[in-house]
């Protein structure tokens, strides 16, 4: 097929291998996706009737700053939402995002990643973008079903991440650019808090939404324009790295039957998906009530919690493309297997952010010493992107997507479930029943972990059509991980 003029100028003037471009756009991808996702953790702040602390005498609540109590003078329409109510709010979207996991899978690996992950974000973008008429032309159960629209927008976009950089990733690069393109959920955070922080306190909360949508938007058009689901579809590709990417990754033609009783019954794919509950419950945790615990326990303003709250994910960035470069560089070096450098980083990410955040809740009023512990935790999390989030890849690169959307399934049911039980057992919003929150997060994250150091593994499936091909060239024989 001929390149039109412009892809052949592309090509000329693009001095990165198409690999690198393609795990960037899905790097600003993650980055887009989670400003939609996460902004309504400062929109809800804005919306909801602050909590009045003048008469209680309660233990744990932390003097406000000067900058807060002028914004809770100011006149804004609020919302008398229980943290019960808040608390489904914020869950909601994991509603549809739980739905939509399994068929994003199975249409990423079917017909390819790129057009499922341009209409993902193409949803997630419109969603945002009328949260706020919703919200003024009517009540607060239209919050919620555009929320849980957006998640079902959103199921579909790890899934169809995983398939994409299966098909674009070498195995001896896998660790490096997985954790650069994965590292955009941090970038994403980083960019809702700070953005959402700085648009509230100085225009409107509206206004921030709309922002964030757009670029998620503009984002599409650019990756319809310049990425494809396969190096033989990129018409941009030089011949060299096309050569390349064929040498080192297995491409698989011909249409398949998907073996679902072996996937589902593999005894490690079950120790993924417990390994991804856990992490999801603590991330969600932090994600979506970091900002409300620094509103309503700490108290600072709206302006400070932005800045304050976009530290812990700097910190989860720049731990992620550490984590991701020491990964390939222990399993090139033979220092590591795959197996066990997923398993390691994986425990390493799980204990490590529940004793930071533990530790937060015993700082008391401590603001600095809160924020440090916050951001510690995160940067303890980075290894996760070069550890478990990889494994599906590993397992099996012909059904990574489908892998990925069983193991995020299982996870969005942490999502769904975190917030609601946050709100119950946070009634008064002191920092003594915010301990309770750390230490059950600190239990299911490191059960989780143990579960897959015990039973996890990153070795290629023999469910895998690359793995049957191998059992036939060299006659041995790749046992099945399913249970008997």
């Amino acid at each position: 097929m001929d390149q039109p003029i412009w892809q052949k100028r592309f090509t000329k003037v693009c001095f990165l291998p198409m690999r690198i471009v393609v795990t960037t756009m899905g790097f600003f991808a993650l980055v887009c996706a989670f400003t939609n996702r996460v902004s309504i953790a400062f929109v809800i702040i804005e919306l909801a009737v602050p909590k009045n602390r003048t008469d209680s005498k309660s233990s744990g609540i932390c003097p406000p700053e000067s900058d807060l109590t002028k914004e809770k003078m100011q006149d804004r329409n609020k919302q008398d939402w229980s943290e019960e109510h808040q608390g489904f709010i914020l869950g909601s979207f994991f509603i549809g995002y739980l739905i939509a996991h399994v068929p994003g899978g199975v249409l990423s690996d079917k017909f390819g990643s790129k057009w499922v992950l341009s209409i993902s974000l193409l949803l997630s973008a419109l969603c945002t973008i009328f949260t706020p008429v919703t919200i003024n032309l009517f009540n607060q159960s239209s919050l919620i079903i555009i929320r849980i629209l957006m998640g079902m927008a959103q199921g579909p976009l790890f899934p169809a991440l995983a398939s994409l950089l299966s098909h674009w990733v070498p195995p001896k690069e896998r660790s490096t650019l997985g954790a650069l393109c994965y590292s955009g959920v941090s970038v994403g955070i980083v960019a809702s808090n700070l953005g959402s922080g700085f648009i509230i306190h100085y225009f409107t909360w509206a206004l921030c939404l709309i922002i964030f949508g757009a670029a998620t938007f503009c984002w599409m058009i650019v990756f319809i324009l310049i990425c494809a689901s396969t190096p033989d579809k990129h018409l941009c590709i030089r011949k060299g790295e096309k050569d390349y990417l064929k040498k080192h990754i297995s491409m698989q033609t011909e249409s398949l039957t998907i073996p679902w009783h072996k996937i589902l019954f593999s005894k490690a794919l079950i120790a993924l998906a417990i390994s991804q509950i856990g992490h999801d419950w603590a991330f969600c945790l932090i994600v979506s009530y970091l900002p409300k615990y620094m509103a309503d326990v700490l108290q600072f303003s709206i302006l400070s919690n932005g800045l304050w709250t976009s530290l812990p994910f700097v910190a989860l960035w720049f731990s992620s493309l550490i984590c991701g470069f020491l990964a390939d560089w222990l399993i090139r070096t033979g220092t590591m297997s795959i197996t066990v450098e997923r398993k390691v980083f994986t425990f390493i990410s799980a204990f490590g952010p529940g004793a930071f955040m533990v530790i937060a809740s015993y700082v008391e009023c401590r603001k600095s010493l809160a924020v440090l512990f916050f951001t510690l935790s995160m940067f303890m999390m980075g290894p996760f992107y070069a550890g478990q989030k990889l494994t599906p890849i590993d397992m099996s690169p012909t059904y990574a997507g489908i892998l990925t959307a069983i193991c995020n399934g299982a996870g969005a049911v942490s999502g769904l479930l975190c917030p609601s039980i946050i709100g119950i057992m946070t009634p008064d919003r002191t920092t003594g029943q915010w301990r309770y929150v750390f230490w059950l997060s600190f239990a299911i994250s490191v059960s989780s972990a143990i579960v897959f150091a015990l039973w996890g593994s990153s070795d290629l499936q023999a469910y895998d059509p690359r793995a049957q091909r191998i059992r036939r060239r060299t006659k041995s024989h790749i046992p099945l991980d399913v249970f008997a």
